[in-house]
């Protein structure tokens, strides 16, 4: 019997990377054949490896990974990945092969591998029903970011928005500031604005997003300008004009 072949479709190249690793270490036998970091790129990828797995991203750019798992229907198994459960519980229950939630676990990558090793003695699913399951759902209302991975140092870590108590923006960069310290991320400050919750994090400057959460009060000077002062950090942030109404219910 030939060595089983795999697909991983994820946007993060990081996360991609890490995924890949973890399945090695878990599955030695299994042949990563492509990686793709869009759902175009993953549509290729399927043409032209004819791959028994397929991991798949739900949310990619250029085609979601919905669109991708309709062409992967009925050829090859497809594991939904995703970091948000509202996703991932309604496709396990329709029968989906399985998920895995990001930030990934190497147990319950464990768990998959060993129900893929069984899955793969039967025909690939037919996902229609699955991914029409998956389509109500996001339906429902936005998605919005739950973690960023940012490079500190030489070290990649995942930090839940939780955590941060402001992003500012830094040329091509953005700095992610918690209250233990702060680390780079590649995504600009126009991009994260749109992947953020409105009602958490405030835009206070084009630079800046500010959690509310991490907002201690804010002060204005004699000229009239407001600054934000926060919680667990002692540095000050400048609110622009534009954003200053922001304030009026404080």
């Amino acid at each position: 019997m030939s060595a089983p072949t795999a697909i991983i479709a994820e946007d993060e190249p990081l996360l991609c990377a890490e995924l890949g690793e973890i399945l090695t270490g878990l599955w030695p036998e299994l042949v990563i054949t492509a990686e793709a970091h869009d759902g175009i790129a993953a549509l290729r990828a399927l043409h032209a490896h004819a791959p028994d797995i397929l991991f798949l991203d739900i949310e990619m750019p250029g085609m979601t990974g919905l669109d991708v798992a309709r062409q992967a229907s009925g050829r090859c198994h497809v594991v939904f990945v995703t970091a948000y459960d509202k996703y991932a519980i309604p496709a396990f229950e329709h029968g989906a092969i399985d998920y895995v939630l990001k930030p990934f676990s190497a147990s319950r990558l464990a768990d998959t591998v060993a129900r893929l090793k069984e899955r793969l003695r039967c025909s690939p699913a037919n996902l229609d029903g699955i991914v029409e399951a998956l389509l109500a759902k996001v339906g429902r209302g936005p998605e919005y970011l739950r973690w960023v991975t940012a490079s500190q140092g030489q070290n990649l870590s995942l930090i839940t928005v939780e955590k941060v108590c402001y992003f500012k923006a830094d040329n091509k960069y953005t700095i992610v500031m918690t209250a233990d310290g702060e680390a780079l991320i590649r995504r600009p400050i126009k991009e994260l604005a749109d992947l953020l919750d409105p009602k958490i994090f405030w835009q206070i400057h084009r630079a800046t997003l500010v959690n509310v959460n991490a907002i201690a009060g804010v002060t204005r000077d004699f000229r009239g300008h407001l600054t934000v002062r926060l919680l667990r950090r002692s540095e000050t942030l400048p609110v622009s004009e534009p954003y200053v109404h922001l304030f009026r219910q404080m």
